[in-house]
C-alpha cells in the first residue's frame, strides 16, 4: 500500500499509513502561509480491502466548518468524480472506502489539471472571435492568460469574467469552461447576442502557481490575490498587477469574481454593497441580475450567502470591490460550494464539475439580461 502526491496539485502528508484499516494523514499548509484545506493524493493497494482513512488536525485548517456534513471526493480515471460519505469530528474527517481497483484518487474537489486550462485557452483560439494573449508571467514562471472575445469598439461594453484567485476552488473553472462553450458556440443565440453588444476579457485561471502546488487559497510566495486589489506588485502579486493593467486600459462595464465556498452548501453572490459609491442604478443592476438568475435555473438562490456589508465599510482590497469601486460597475463574487448543494442534492455527485459547467452556462444568460443597462 502506497500514498502518493507527487504530482500536480497534489498535498498531503502520511503519518501512518502501514495497514489498509488505520490510515492517518494531514494536509500540508500553501507555501509560506498558514491556509490548509486542500488536498489531493493517489492511494495504491489492494483492490476489494476496506480502507479506514482519516484527515487529522482540521480544527486549525482554514475552514474549519467546511468539513461538516462534507463527503470526499474520488476516482478511479480521473474524469468521473464521485462522493464518499464522511464523517466529521470536530478535528478528524474520517471516511472508508472499498476500492474496486489497485488506484484511486482523492481530492477536496474535482482538480482542474494545468493541462485541461491549457486546451480551454487554445480551444477557445480557434474561434474567429477570440485572441488568447499572455499578459505576463507569475513568479514560477508560468502565463497570466487572457482570452478576448469580440472586436473591441466604443460602442460595446466590456465585461470581464476571472476565476480561481483562490487556487484550490478548482468549481469556478468548471464554471468557466462551461461559460466559453455557451459564448463561444455560433448556434448559440445567447453567446451571438452577447457578442453584439460586449467583449468579453476572461481570465480562467488567476493562479497558476497556487493551482499547480496543490495550494487551497494563496499563490506560490503565500499571498492571498483577493486582498491584494488596492495595491498589487509585481513583487508579491504579479497576477493581479497584470489583470488590473489590463482593466484599467479597457475599462469595465461587469465584473464577475467566480469562487468556491468550504462552508456555505448553496450557489449565491455577493455583491458590492458597502462600496463608497454604491447607489440606486448598482442595487437595480445587481436585483436585475439576481432576478434573472432565479428565472433561469433553481440552482441558483439569494437568501443564503455572506452578510452585506454595510455602506462605507467594504474591504476595497478584494477584487469584486474594488472593480466596483473604481468602474462604477456591476460586480459580484460568485460563489458555489465545495459540498453538496442542499437544495437540489446528489447523494452520489455532489455539487460536481458538470454541474459548475451547467451553472456558467446559466449566467451567461443572466448576464445577457442585464446587457443593455450596464
Amino acid at each position: 500500500m502506497k500514498i502518493f502526491s507527487n504530482f500536480e496539485s497534489g498535498n498531503i502528508h502520511v503519518v501512518k499509513a502501514d495497514k489498509p484499516e488505520d490510515i492517518q494523514l494531514t494536509i500540508p499548509c500553501d507555501n509560506q502561509s498558514e491556509f490548509y484545506q486542500w488536498f489531493h493524493f493517489r492511494l495504491e493497494t489492494h483492490a476489494q480491502t476496506e480502507h479506514h482513512i482519516k484527515l487529522l488536525n482540521l480544527a486549525k485548517s482554514a475552514y474549519p466548518e467546511g468539513w461538516q456534513d462534507y463527503d470526499v471526493v474520488a476516482s478511479y480515471d480521473r474524469k468521473e468524480w464521485f462522493r464518499i460519505p464522511a464523517e466529521f469530528d470536530g478535528d478528524t474527517l474520517s471516511f472508508k472506502v472499498i476500492p474496486e481497483y489497485g488506484s484511486m484518487y482523492f481530492a477536496y474537489f474535482a482538480p482542474y489539471s494545468y493541462d485541461r486550462h491549457q486546451d480551454l485557452l487554445h480551444q477557445a483560439q480557434t474561434h474567429f472571435n477570440c485572441q488568447l494573449t499572455t499578459l505576463g508571467s507569475t513568479l514560477d514562471g508560468n502565463d497570466m492568460s487572457l482570452l478576448t472575445i469580440g472586436e473591441p469598439s466604443d460602442e460595446k461594453k466590456n465585461i470581464w469574467i476571472i476565476g480561481r484567485q483562490h487556487p484550490g476552488e478548482t468549481m469556478a473553472e468548471w464554471f468557466i469552461e462551461g461559460l466559453l462553450q455557451r459564448l463561444l458556440d455560433e448556434t448559440d443565440t445567447v453567446g451571438r447576442a452577447l457578442l453584439d453588444k460586449a467583449v468579453f476579457y476572461i481570465v480562467p485561471n488567476m493562479n497558476p502557481d497556487g493551482s499547480i502546488r496543490g495550494h487551497l487559497r494563496t499563490n506560490a510566495v503565500g499571498v492571498n490575490l483577493n486582498r491584494e486589489w488596492q495595491t498589487p506588485s509585481m513583487e508579491k502579486s504579479p497576477e493581479v498587477y497584470l489583470v488590473r493593467e489590463k482593466m484599467l486600459k479597457s475599462s469595465v462595464d461587469m465584473f464577475l469574481d467566480i469562487h468556491g465556498d468550504e462552508a456555505i452548501p448553496y450557489n449565491f453572490v455577493a455583491g458590492s454593497e458597502g462600496i463608497p459609491s454604491y447607489d440606486g442604478r448598482l442595487a437595480n443592476l445587481e436585483s436585475k441580475f439576481k432576478q434573472a438568475l432565479l428565472t433561469i435555473t433553481p440552482e441558483f438562490q439569494d437568501e443564503h450567502g455572506y452578510d452585506k456589508d454595510e455602506p462605507g465599510q467594504a474591504n476595497l482590497t478584494i477584487g469584486s470591490c474594488w472593480v466596483a469601486e473604481k468602474f462604477k460597475c456591476l460586480s459580484y463574487t460568485v460563489e458555489m460550494p465545495f459540498k453538496d448543494h442542499i437544495l437540489h442534492p446528489d447523494s452520489f455527485y455532489g455539487w460536481s464539475p458538470e454541474r459548475s459547467v451547467a451553472f456558467g452556462q446559466d449566467v451567461l444568460a443572466a448576464v445577457l439580461a442585464v446587457a443593455d443597462d450596464i
